[in-house]
């Protein structure tokens, strides 16, 4: 990767060299700024909101340029594609946990519910743990020389979301082969 950014002194650039007055007046005009701190305050907030909404529209779409570095990568994009291609039991937690909390509130299905209860946990566990171990294996396969850490952890972050709450959307089709 860093021989790709050592560029041979030799080695034609591939533009003309600007002359000094030049590379100084551009300089100066990246310098410039409004004197009016309100027209300061303004242009910020235009640039910030500009770069948020291209995060978020990146979010949606899955535009790799411009998602926030938490998820850029080759390594990431795996490990939300693996995730995403297959039903996880986490991502079921939030509407079994209404079933049974509703179930618990009738006398005759509280004991059920507390069954319930311990065997979504386990279950949940489990699958994590499957999880866990499969993505750590595929990450190590197809990435051997790449920095995989915190990965797996992501990955587990986002099984625990629905599927349609997912940001950012998934990109593969659930049984889609990676």
């Amino acid at each position: 990767m860093l021989e790709d950014q050592i560029r041979d002194p030799q080695a034609p650039k591939g533009r003309p060299t600007p002359k000094r007055s030049e590379a100084q007046n551009a300089r100066r005009k990246a310098v410039t700024t409004p004197t009016d701190r309100k027209a300061q305050v303004r242009a910020a907030r235009e640039a910030r909101r500009e770069d948020l909404a291209k995060r978020r529209e990146a979010l949606a779409n899955g535009d790799e340029r411009n998602l926030p570095a938490a998820h850029q990568g080759p390594v990431r994009k795996f490990t939300r594609d693996y995730v995403d291609s297959r039903y996880r039991v986490a991502e079921f937690f939030l509407p079994m946990a209404v079933l049974i909390l509703v179930g618990s509130l009738l006398p005759a299905l509280q004991t059920l519910s507390l069954f319930l209860w311990l065997l979504v946990i386990v279950l949940i566990v489990v699958d994590s743990v499957i999880t866990g171990i499969a993505l750590r294996r595929q990450l190590a396969k197809r990435f051997p020389d790449q920095n995989t850490k915190r990965a797996v952890s992501y990955g587990l972050m986002r099984t625990l979301q629905m599927r349609r709450m997912r940001l950012p959307k998934p990109q593969v089709a659930r049984g889609a082969k990676l």
